[in-house]
């Protein structure tokens, strides 16, 4: 079982929010995830990302691997 982290959608229709989950990588998008990780709220000005570290550093210690999106953000957060 390959484990992604990876975004999941929540909110209205043309009001997304994401959550940032732990999840199987064949599982679907919005589907059956492992362990919430963070928050990514574009619609903020700047936007609003939020993480449990010890959550992200378990997971990726664990082999999990990030997708791009995710990727791109921890870059962001990481360069503040």
């Amino acid at each position: 079982m390959a484990v992604k982290i990876r975004l999941t959608r929540m909110g209205k229709k043309k009001k997304p929010f994401y959550r940032i989950v732990a999840a199987n990588s064949e599982a679907p998008r919005d589907g059956k995830f492992l362990d919430v990780v963070g928050t990514y709220d574009p619609l903020q000005k700047p936007a609003a990302v939020t993480w449990n570290k010890d959550k992200l550093q378990h997971w990726l210690d664990q082999g999990a691997t990030p997708s791009t999106t995710v990727k791109s953000l921890m870059a962001k957060m990481s360069a503040e």
